[in-house]
């Protein structure tokens, strides 16, 4: 199962409400998740360096989740609290619907041989009217390494 590591505090705050680690590990167990590991980034840097003192290092609480590995929607923060709102109905599913591009603005995905070799499969999307803070560009950077790590590993 693919982890996802969520920043309590970000997540807590986009949920609406704020849990103990019990309550948000019974939701997670409700939902079909496991919440894995409450840790931090300072013990994250402290177990790879080895070292008792990971100095600069946040004190910001990490939950670290498990995802079921055909929930690619669950892989980052914002799929994680869509689907969680969802599941509480607090929200409807998401409708997603195929938009094609302005007329004039065709666009495409190139491979080349040398990528192609590499990289045999490849998709692509444009996203419009997206604002990213530096903490939701983060994430979307995560998301697009978690679905490589999960589903690209098949094609090879």
């Amino acid at each position: 199962m693919p982890t996802v590591g969520v920043k309590r505090d970000l997540l807590f705050q986009a949920l609406g409400r704020t849990y103990t680690d019990e309550e948000f590990d019974e939701l997670c167990f409700e939902f079909g998740l496991e919440l894995d590991e409450i840790t931090s980034e300072k013990e994250i840097i402290s177990k790879e360096k080895g070292d008792c003192k990971a100095s600069g290092a946040s004190e910001v609480i990490l939950y670290k989740i498990d995802v079921p590995a055909n929930r690619y929607d669950l892989l980052c923060l914002e799929g994680l609290v869509r689907g969680m709102q969802v599941f509480k109905n607090k929200m409807e599913a998401p409708r997603y619907r195929r938009v094609g591009p302005a007329r004039g603005q065709p666009q495409r995905l190139v491979i080349t041989k040398d990528t192609a070799a590499v990289r045999p499969y490849a998709v692509a999307a444009v996203l419009r009217d997206i604002t990213f803070t530096q903490e939701r560009y983060d994430s979307f950077i995560e998301l697009q390494e978690k679905l490589h790590q999960n589903i690209c590993r098949w094609a090879q």
